[in-house]
């Protein structure tokens, strides 16, 4: 009759993670904190501060101007998602995923190229490119009679703006999408086939089940980045026409950096932190609640 070992329960491997942990606390929380201290007070100087409670808060979630960027902020986020998300499908399921050439590689690095342009520089790009009198497709379609002009019309300024988006961020779930696809067997394929199974038939019942993992972190980062949008819309719109492109971090930076405003701005990151962190945890629950029926 063997004798069991039992290895002796150590918290040693804590010990690998510590450095992480001190680097998030000094990167993440420590702001954090000093944000929400911010948030309380009334900061006339450095040195003259006055204990307010919770009246930044209140002023912030009654200032009409904070529920528009939030609403506009809500649409362009929105727009983002359903727009990006089957088309990173629909690219991914076009990049072909046999065979031993150079096709595929090529393919994936031309579409992670727009990933590597700083945000500051789409911005710009697109701002040449979309002008109505020296830009390509501004001046392209106003050629056609469509009378674009970004810089006037609110609905050409959504419409770029929303282009811009999509010319930078569709290649990133296209790529993520594209390796939840290689990851299925082509055993599943196979019985597919036997079956009788139509091209839309395989892709709902064989590949997009098996591609919930990756689409669910490819709209979270959608999600938590086109809500923190500020460079490229700012670059390309400065918040017009009026204030029909200005959103949430815009109107957060003006108040923080234009006014100096510390109080009320470390109030509105407050609220604009717990906003995204509750659509985040509302999808990701959502999300998880279906699957766990299934």
């Amino acid at each position: 009759m063997g004798v069991t070992l039992l290895k002796p329960y150590t918290n040693r491997a804590w010990l690998g993670v510590l450095p992480v942990v001190l680097i998030v606390a000094f990167s993440a929380v420590v702001p954090l904190m000093t944000v929400v201290n911010y948030s309380v007070q009334d900061i006339l100087d450095f040195n003259s501060r006055f204990y307010v409670g919770l009246q930044w808060y209140q002023q912030t979630l009654n200032d009409p101007r904070f529920v528009d960027a939030f609403v506009r902020q809500l649409g362009f986020s929105t727009a983002v998602l359903v727009v990006e998300v089957p088309l990173g499908i629909v690219v991914a399921k076009g990049i072909p995923r046999a065979g031993k050439g150079l096709l595929t590689p090529l393919l994936l690095v031309f579409l992670a190229v727009p990933l590597l342009v700083p945000w500051n520089v789409v911005g710009t790009i697109w701002q040449m490119y979309a002008r109505p009198d020296i830009g390509l497709l501004g001046v392209l379609l106003n050629n056609w009679g469509l009378e674009y002009n970004y810089a006037a019309n609110p609905l050409d300024a959504w419409l770029t703006l929303l282009a811009m988006d999509v010319w930078h961020w569709t290649s990133l779930v296209a790529l993520l999408a594209f390796a939840g696809l290689s990851s299925i067997p082509p055993q599943y394929y196979q019985a597919a086939e036997l079956d009788g199974a139509n091209r839309w038939q395989v892709f709902r019942y064989v590949e997009l089940p098996r591609l919930r993992g990756v689409l669910v972190i490819a709209v979270l980062l959608r999600l938590m980045d086109s809500f923190m949008i500020y460079t490229e819309p700012f670059v390309l719109t400065g918040g017009g026409p009026g204030n029909t492109t200005t959103f949430l971090s815009q109107y957060l930076a003006t108040m923080a950096v234009g006014q100096f405003d510390l109080g009320p701005a470390a109030a509105f990151s407050v609220i604009y932190f717990l906003f995204i962190l509750l659509f985040c945890w509302l999808f990701y629950t959502s999300v998880m609640a279906t699957d766990g029926e299934r």
